[in-house]
């Protein structure tokens, strides 16, 4: 062996000398990575992707009741709770934390009644009489629980399992993951409240480090939620045609081969004519069958806008829409589910507004043979509070409260885990929100692990750290 040549000593030392060598590794693996995304921004991102298993849904409709409606209130009877009406809450049930709530805060009983409905025997609040008759089809998650108690960073850790922005919504993610079905129609497409917008903003819905094409289609509220699907007067399908296919040309030839902004602006130039083809008849209600809108509430005073959007969802999975969120809840605080002053009056508002349509939906897609593939899943980003704030209204919870999931594989008439005999804490099968987005995932036909993406040097994906998928749901 020649002089010069010396062999390292131990473990510190090799790793000392070789540290370079690995991080040239690193960013060899770093640059091809980049260079498969930016081949695969050259073809078309968001062409379909084979599922990493076989998949029981192959899109998701979430209907997201933001401001967080009250397990209490809705799907988790507790007569111990109106016993104890007015007392402090016993030492025995632990602490809890809340934005609102003080030490010297009273136990709220609820005014509402629950009965038995199904073959299983669910109880389901009287908030919910359309509900109700779909029980069956429901798998009720009563010991759902978040990290956070204010709602931006709780809105946040539902869509993108994460408490702050910059990471991709679970929309984005099974974009990715999937590509899309229909190449006439945005894959992901949220359908805001008209009251206004959420304290996360529009960054809870986004796409994150993934490339812009995954982002999501943001619809407008009210009737019309895109604009200007029309041609313009005089202007021919084959011209409009020859203006998109120079216009992209244009763009192309100045494109960088890693600019994936850009490719997502070619790739809304190209959506946007095709949607002028496909999406009119698709926002086109008026097609449907009179029986059909009523079911909804379509036409009816406190259901008509709700109705609406979910009648849209619908049509928008049966065209190969990968994902929609139906938003219920917007602007000011009680015009959300989020109840601080009375819950009587908020929630009475909201499941008047939302209780037929969601019913309406699970019974459309049922009886179009539609349910079996399409993942619905229903909630907000907490629950209330058992105490009560002021009189007569309750805070945020987000130690324990109820979800519900329907479809797509899922197995319903059942109620899974539940919240102690007040409704304060989940005490059975604990399902934190990285488990109904591994569930999702694993219905989907994605596996959490497979599903990452590269992002400053560390392989990132929803559920950050292990979720499981709650095995009593999915089979």
């Amino acid at each position: 062996m020649p002089e010069h040549v010396r062999l390292t000593r131990n473990r510190r030392e090799f790793l000392t000398d070789a540290f370079c060598g690995f991080g040239s590794l690193a960013f060899a693996s770093m640059t091809a990575q980049e260079q498969l995304r930016a081949a695969a921004s050259d073809g078309n991102p968001l062409a379909p992707k084979a599922p990493h298993m076989k998949p029981k849904a192959k899109s998701v409709i979430f209907l997201f009741m933001a401001g967080g409606p009250s397990h209490i209130e809705t799907f988790d009877p507790k007569p111990l709770l109106n016993q104890l009406h007015g007392q402090k809450r016993p030492a025995e049930f632990g602490e809890a934390k809340y934005q609102f709530v003080t030490n010297e805060a009273k136990l709220l009983g609820t005014k509402r009644s629950f009965k038995k409905y199904g073959q299983a025997g669910i109880e389901v609040s009287d908030l919910f009489p359309h509900t109700a008759g779909v029980v069956d089809d429901l798998a009720i998650l009563r010991s759902c629980h978040g990290d956070m108690v204010v709602h931006s960073a709780a809105q946040y850790q539902l869509f993108s399992g994460r408490v702050i922005p910059g990471f991709p919504s679970m929309g984005s993610w099974v974009l990715y993951g999937l590509g899309a079905e229909t190449d006439s129609l945005p894959s992901y497409v949220v359908m805001p409240d008209p009251d206004g917008a959420l304290e996360a903003g529009q960054p809870m819905y986004m796409h994150g480090f993934l490339p812009a094409v995954y982002q999501p289609t943001m619809f407008r509220a009210g009737k019309k939620p895109i604009l200007n699907l029309e041609l313009p007067h005089g202007i021919t399908h084959s011209q409009r045609s020859a203006t998109v296919n120079l216009i992209r040309g244009l763009n192309q030839a100045n494109m960088a081969p890693d600019d994936s902004e850009f490719a997502a602006r070619i790739n809304a130039y190209d959506l946007a004519f095709k949607m002028q083809t496909a999406a009119p008849e698709v926002f086109d209600i008026s097609k449907e069958s009179e029986k059909t809108r009523d079911m909804y509430g379509v036409g009816k005073e406190h259901t008509d806008d709700y109705g609406r959007r979910c009648l849209l969802a619908r049509r928008l999975v049966e065209k190969g829409v990968r994902f929609v969120c139906v938003v219920s809840g917007g602007g000011p605080g009680n015009m959300q589910w989020d109840a601080h002053d009375d819950i009587e009056e908020n929630h009475l508002r909201k499941a008047v507004q939302t209780d037929q349509p969601v019913a309406a939906l699970i019974k459309d897609l049922k009886q179009r043979g539609m349910l079996d593939d399409t993942l619905v899943l229903w909630g907000g980003e907490f629950g209330r509070s058992p105490e009560s704030q002021g009189s007569k209204g309750r805070d945020h919870h987000n130690l324990g409260f109820t979800m519900w999931m329907a479809g797509g594989g899922v197995k319903g008439g059942q109620v899974v885990g539940a919240t102690d005999a007040i409704g304060l804490r989940a005490i059975e099968n604990p399902i934190h929100f990285r488990d109904i987005h591994t569930t999702m995932l694993h219905q989907l036909g994605l596996s959490q692990d497979a599903l990452s993406f590269m992002h400053l040097g560390r392989k990132e994906r929803l559920t950050e750290i292990q979720g499981r998928a709650i095995k009593e749901i999915t089979g």
